[in-house]
């Protein structure tokens, strides 16, 4: 039996052509893009472990049959925070993405222990997160390197220099951390 590992990214916008004009991203084509994400994907992640998806799965969500192509190609058991582009404008889940293989419901935050550590995942950046005063760690997606890390909160997008669009452990994404 193998051990379980757990991984952890946001914002992989797949399927989203507009993505590589509005964020820079070394890909040509959102085709070569999507093929670069998964098989960076499934390099680190096998069968049995843990992807915490932090937002902004996908886009072009009217193109249902290729985002669940794209989902089934991803090893893992999978589990979504949801973000903005995950759900419609009236707020509720996009039947594309509530209809993938999630490993349990998709939430807008979750809480997780991990390295005996407890780390609180939600889309957006959080300076105010539950556990902070007792050491939680805060990892969130969205803005797309904007924000400076702080203390134990970090983003964990793809297009962060060291998570380059490669899901990431707890460990690799606290490497160096303030432990404030």
């Amino acid at each position: 039996m193998s051990l379980c590992r757990k991984f952890y990214l946001a914002d992989t916008h797949l399927n989203h052509a507009n993505i590589l004009s509005i964020q820079p991203r070394p890909f040509e084509t959102i085709e070569q893009h999507d093929e670069a994400i998964i098989a960076r994907w499934n390099a680190v992640v096998g069968e049995n472990d843990v992807v915490y998806h932090l937002g902004d799965f996908a886009m072009g969500l009217h193109n249902a049959d290729r985002i669940r192509r794209i989902f089934s190609r991803l090893n893992g058991r999978k589990y979504l925070v949801f973000g903005n582009h995950d759900v419609r404008r009236d707020g509720a889940m996009h039947p594309t993405i509530a209809g993938l293989e999630w490993a349990a419901r998709p939430e807008a935050l979750m809480f997780v222990k991990d390295e005996r550590q407890h780390v609180v995942l939600s889309h957006y950046a959080q300076r105010c997160w539950q556990g902070r005063g007792k050491g939680a760690w805060h990892f969130y997606g969205h803005a797309h390197g904007r924000l400076p890390s702080e203390g134990r909160s970090r983003d964990v997008g793809v297009d962060m220099p060291d998570v380059d669009f490669t899901p990431r452990t707890f460990n690799e994404l606290t490497k160096g951390m303030r432990d404030d």
